[in-house]
């Protein structure tokens, strides 16, 4: 493809530019040799999400996100099997293309679909098979969590409004915890199975703890997936050069596509590390800034190239991802379920982009959430 200096085929730098906003005590990292070096550094430890006010004293009930250290080390090397490249081929690709299908088959029996709807559904799916929240209806489940993690629009709406949108979160969280969560632990009590769920009950956690790490999942597995698959199926639609190369591409050559689809589009906007042992500045490493310095990716920064890292001889992942002790354990199972879900909707017969998403921001989270990209095909019969 070619890639001219002028071109910018970034869809979220408007929403990031107005809306991305680092904490006001923070030191923003713009450039990716100095964010690379601050997320391995042994001496930083996590500051997103509150992390600096959670309270770790006890590891074993603390979600492996706000851990750092030697406890930090042991809990992701406890979980690490459920994400190997082993566990995505034996046990998730099956439900990746189940639920795929699933969604393909309604898509072309109807005729349309919502690509953020029928993705969620996806990493719902996944999601809850790694974590252990298979024994309730998951499409009812997905409906309490999308309800609880959503914010995109929230600061459009007046006071009355929010305050609405605040207690149906708080009642969908209550919902999930004694609809989904709850149900699961007594199941997963009388017959343990192989899931985080199952292991943490092993270790004593509370039914308090195991909810806190539900949602982390929820937050981390669910969400980011959907927003990766809408961001990358509307750049394929957009693009007919670039759908083509997909479809005909190799797995692997597919895989490159969308990393560097997410280069260009990294979901979360901000990732924090502090100093452990002092008051200096929190580092606010700037996703978007860092994904395209130029010194690291190459020329014609914010072009999407499919053939960048082939040129540059680096990683395709970039810091999409994170990097050093907190690099996101999922990401490989993500760029699965994407991969698998967008090879078979542009295969459809007759699949086109009815509409454009629209764009939201989320500032619980500091991301983008795309929302109503609706797509049709020729139906059946």
């Amino acid at each position: 493809m070619t890639t001219p200096i002028e071109r910018d085929d970034r869809k979220t730098a408007g929403v990031v530019a107005a809306r991305a906003t680092p904490r006001s005590n923070s030191q923003r990292i713009e450039t990716f040799t100095q964010a690379r070096e601050v997320l391995r550094d042994k001496a930083m430890v996590q500051a997103g999400g509150g992390a600096e006010y959670f309270d770790t004293s006890d590891p074993a009930s603390t979600p492996v996100f706000f851990l750092d250290g030697a406890d930090h080390k042991k809990k992701r090397a406890d979980i690490a099997r459920y994400f190997t490249p082993k566990a995505i081929e034996t046990r998730y690709s099956h439900i990746m293309r189940r639920v795929t299908d699933e969604q393909i088959t309604e898509l072309r029996r109807t005729g349309t679909g919502q690509i953020d709807v029928m993705s969620f559904d996806l990493a719902v799916a996944v999601a809850a098979d790694i974590v252990g929240l298979t024994v309730t209806d998951r499409k009812k489940m997905a409906k309490r969590l999308a309800m609880s993690l959503s914010a995109a629009f929230y600061h459009k709406f007046d006071l009355l409004s929010r305050l609405s949108v605040k207690a149906r979160k708080f009642f969908n969280q209550i919902d999930f915890y004694f609809n989904d969560v709850r149900p699961t632990i007594r199941a997963r009590r009388e017959k343990p199975e192989d899931d985080i769920i199952s292991h943490l009950i092993a270790l004593g956690l509370s039914d308090r703890a195991i909810m806190m790490e539900c949602m982390t999942y929820a937050a981390a597995g669910m969400v980011t997936t959907r927003e990766f698959i809408v961001i990358a199926a509307w750049h394929m639609f957009e693009s007919d050069e670039l759908r083509a190369r997909f479809l005909a591409s190799s797995e692997r050559e597919q895989e490159a596509i969308l990393l560097e689809i997410l280069r260009l589009e990294p979901i979360a906007a901000f990732l924090y590390r502090r100093a452990g042992d002092d008051a200096s500045p929190i580092k606010a490493i700037c996703s978007h800034q860092v994904n395209t310095d130029p010194e690291a990716v190459g020329e014609c920064p914010f072009a999407l190239d499919p053939d960048r890292t082939s040129k540059i001889k680096g990683r395709g992942e970039f810091l999409s991802f994170g990097d050093g002790a907190h690099h996101c354990p999922g990401w490989q199972v993500a760029l699965h379920e994407t991969r698998v879900f967008l090879d078979a909707l542009l295969r459809v017969p007759g699949i086109r982009l009815h509409r454009a998403p629209d764009i939201g921001w989320s500032e619980m989270l500091q991301s983008y959430e795309l929302r109503k990209a609706i797509v049709m095909c020729d139906p059946l019969g």
